[in-house]
């Protein structure tokens, strides 16, 4: 018998992520979004004792595109959600799978030290994981 492979987390995360400050404007968030590809924004810390938060692109989508809210004047912070769940990087991404599906997430940042690393998703665990 054969011993698998195991695939973590940092071995399929994207490394390239944008992080903004909860204050700022949906509109200028989006507009200094660099990294498209992680459908997200991860909300830095406002202080050591504050936690991540996560806007997804859906997240904006459902609670400014659709109540036809102005970009302008809402702020990252009204459509966030904080805590955001996180994903040790040395963790397998079988694991990590079986996270997603138990709390229904999409992607998750992972955090190394306190400090956001990367981004995981479904996608990255299928397409870079099993493929490899």
């Amino acid at each position: 018998m054969t011993e698998r492979k195991i695939t973590r987390v940092r071995d399929v995360m994207k490394p390239l992520f944008d992080i903004v400050d909860g204050m700022v404007t949906v509109a200028d968030a989006l507009a200094r979004m660099q990294y498209v590809e992680t459908k997200c924004l991860i909300v830095d810390k406002r202080h050591d004792d504050d936690e991540y938060g996560i806007v997804l692109l859906s997240d904006i989508a459902r609670h400014v595109l659709a109540n036809d809210r102005a970009p302008e004047r809402v702020n990252i912070y009204e459509v966030m959600s904080k805590p955001v769940v996180t994903v040790d990087p040395q963790m397998d991404i079988r694991y990590c799978a079986r996270l997603f599906d138990r709390l229904s997430l999409s992607r998750a940042p992972v955090v190394e030290n306190g400090k956001v690393i990367g981004i995981i998703s479904f996608t990255d665990m299928v397409l870079k994981g099993m493929l490899s």
